[in-house]
């Protein structure tokens, strides 16, 4: 199986380069909670073995490496609410949880590799977007894993205070489960109204009190 290596770090080293970031965001599909952006400079001489698109390690394991990943590397982690999801759109939402993770590394990254086919808009620093970079960049890779342990926790928090909807389970995806609470226990202040499945009920709910 194909792992990502530290050939898109070493060619940015080429170019003088020192000071290389990896931007992933996770939480662009769910129907509740924030969109969450990792930003994560890894030591050269000490990169943890293993890493990987944080979809195909067990969890196990993706907690194992989070762990090196704070011990050895640069981490800075941020969202965007799902207020501001509503307000300017998921993609926006997702490149402006990107903009602060970054802007939380200090001293500054000199050069980024951002998960995606995009750069956002509001990072001017040299950067380059990786299709698919979370399985062909550790830098990316390590940024996809600690975004996602992350934002699973903060669901994990959030279904204790929202019980019913699984998300200590689904991570506020549309599981079966999600979408039978949402028939029955209704719309939470956590859930994406921009989100069609969400506008849809609540659209219907006030169409039916008319």
């Amino acid at each position: 199986m194909e792992q990502p290596d530290y050939s898109y770090e070493s060619a940015a080293q080429r170019c003088g380069y020192l000071r290389i970031a990896g931007v992933d965001e996770v939480g662009r599909g769910p129907l509740a909670g924030p969109v969450t952006a990792a930003a994560v400079i890894l030591n050269p001489d000490n990169i943890p073995i293993g890493l990987n698109d944080s979809k195909k390690l067990s969890a196990k394991k993706r907690e194992a490496i989070e762990q090196e990943i704070f011990d050895t590397g640069e981490v800075a982690i941020a969202h965007a609410s799902v207020e501001e999801i509503d307000e300017i759109n998921i993609l926006r939402a997702s490149h402006l949880a990107m903009e602060r993770a970054v802007a939380m590394l200090d001293p500054a990254p000199d050069y980024l590799l951002i998960d995606g086919n995009l750069i956002p808009r509001g990072l001017e620093l040299p950067s380059e977007a990786v299709i698919k970079g979370d399985g062909k960049s550790v830098s990316i890779a390590a940024a996809s894993i600690v975004a996602k342990l992350c934002r699973d926790r903060l669901m994990v928090d959030l279904a204790q205070q929202c019980p019913g909807y699984g998300w200590e389970k689904n991570a506020g995806y549309p599981s079966k489960q999600h979408k039978d609470a949402l028939a029955v226990l209704g719309v939470t202040q956590h859930h994406r109204r921009s989100f069609k499945p969400i506008h849809n009920i609540l659209y219907q709910d006030q169409t039916t009190g008319i």
